[in-house]
């Protein structure tokens, strides 16, 4: 696969580019994708399953959220570089470096002696995990067809739904057959195989030997800052936060301004209206999504699998929203399955706050939860595709990855906005239910404002 592929399938109509992502030309690419999407997903919910066994038998629950946290901040740092590297020297570079340190940040983890140590390796293996989906968007941005990417975009969701439905049930048996430190090391080889068999294919993807931009500073002050914003939120202090608050806006707010595109923040423009519209889509659905089972169980009263039957149902539907965007987004345009998805994720939020006030049934959450999922999958990829559809020719990686940037900002501060909410209700109400109702606020809120920038996407 060359430069001179994607360029003279991009001259054609497409009738002529319609013989799929499996056509020779980009068999290995895809598949290389997939598979390395595929881990990426085993790792997240594996991890994310087996961490209450991992705070308990190295006595750090204090530092529970920082092993999250240090992940998401160091995975926007990864996103950041990523994206500016692969514009200037092709995709394969940054790929084989975030590869290193993804396998290494799981080898140290599985080896961790103590909580702090943990925290540190998840740090190194989020700045290399930034890297795989930057690698991706600028790959299919410069070497598929116009016409092919929505389908690459509906192909890399489903490769969530067997990590969704078996990844945390498979973490389980290993951690109670043989222990919690192999779900990190068990990943090793996965990720080995699948990221050489991806690396062979990107060497082949040049880069557009732009001029560089200077964003190492300004990445890791974004990073930082949202850093002082979590920890000034988890504090909950009168003096503290309002201080750590004020430093973590002033050292953050000015790089993250100048690493989005100029009107991100006020949504002037098609370009910086998806990028916008992808951080209002994240807060929106993970702010509620990280507690649909303590409302599902803890709330209501309900078993463990209502709760995982309503995760699923979101994944799963996810994957069908994706679907149904790639099927119908060359026709009608990205905005409307925008607007759809942020009203399905609004209705689908509700469900949830009806769920948790005793208004419906318990299990009723699968379908609410179900609805969202749809939603967030139709509008994801369309935003996606919106934004390679206006980044100009050659800055496909500085352009996917302020949409990253903007993805990943959204998902932490919706988590950490809902965490400080739940933690403020338990602390002063004796409950979280009051917590997760104004979580549920928060993210409807979200929803709600993308819908109303969707129509700027037209362009």
């Amino acid at each position: 696969m060359t430069q001179s592929v994607s360029t003279e399938c991009a001259t054609k109509s497409p009738i002529q580019v319609s013989f799929g992502v499996l056509d020779p030309r980009w068999r290995g690419l895809t598949i290389g994708l997939v598979l390395n999407v595929t881990f990426v997903a085993f790792e997240a919910l594996a991890i994310a399953t087996v961490m209450p066994l991992v705070a308990d038998d190295l006595s750090g629950l204090a530092l529970y959220g920082w092993v999250f946290s240090s992940f998401l901040l160091a995975d926007l740092v990864g996103i950041v570089l990523a994206g500016e590297l692969a514009d200037r020297s092709g995709p394969a570079v940054p790929f084989g470096v975030g590869l290193v340190l993804f396998a290494i940040g799981l080898l140290l983890g599985g080896l961790a002696p103590s909580m702090p140590v943990l925290v540190a390796a998840r740090a190194i293996q989020g700045f290399g995990a930034g890297v795989i989906p930057a690698v991706a968007y600028v790959v299919i941005g410069r070497t598929y067809p116009d016409s092919l990417r929505p389908r690459m975009f509906a192909i890399l969701s489903t490769a969530w739904v067997v990590p969704g439905i078996a990844g945390p049930a498979l973490a389980v048996v290993i951690a109670e057959r043989l222990s919690w430190r192999w779900v990190f090391l068990g990943l090793l080889p996965l990720v080995l195989v699948a990221g050489g068999f991806a690396l062979r294919e990107l060497r082949a993807v040049q880069g557009s030997r732009r001029a560089p931009r200077r964003v190492v500073r300004d990445a890791i002050a974004v990073a930082a800052g949202a850093a002082l914003v979590l920890a000034a939120l988890q504090a909950r202090d009168l003096v503290l936060t309002p201080i750590m608050l004020a430093a973590g806006l002033t050292v953050g707010v000015p790089s993250l301004r100048r690493l989005l595109p100029p009107g991100t923040l006020t949504a002037r423009g098609a370009l910086p209206a998806a990028v916008l519209a992808r951080g209002l889509l994240t807060f929106a659905f993970f702010a509620a999504d990280v507690f649909v089972p303590l409302t599902v169980t803890s709330l209501r009263g309900e078993s463990v699998l209502i709760s995982g039957l309503a995760l699923t149902a979101g994944t799963v539907a996810w994957t069908s929203g994706a679907w149904i965007q790639e099927r119908t987004v060359l026709g009608v345009g990205p905005a409307p399955l925008v607007r759809i998805g942020f009203l399905l994720v609004t209705v689908g939020t509700l469900g949830m706050a009806l769920v948790l006030g005793g208004a419906v049934p318990g299990w009723s959450a699968i379908v609410a939860w179900g609805i969202a999922g749809l939603g967030i999958g139709m509008a994801y990829s369309s935003i996606s595709l919106a934004v390679l559809r206006h980044a100009s020719a050659g800055s496909e990686g500085a352009t996917a990855s302020s949409m990253q940037l903007a993805d990943v900002l959204g998902n932490a501060l919706g988590t950490g906005l809902g965490a400080v909410a739940v933690a403020i209700s338990v602390a002063s109400l004796g409950g979280a239910g009051p917590g997760v109702a104004a979580t549920d606020g928060l993210a409807v809120a979200s929803a709600i404002g993308g819908a109303a920038i969707a129509g700027r996407l037209r362009g």
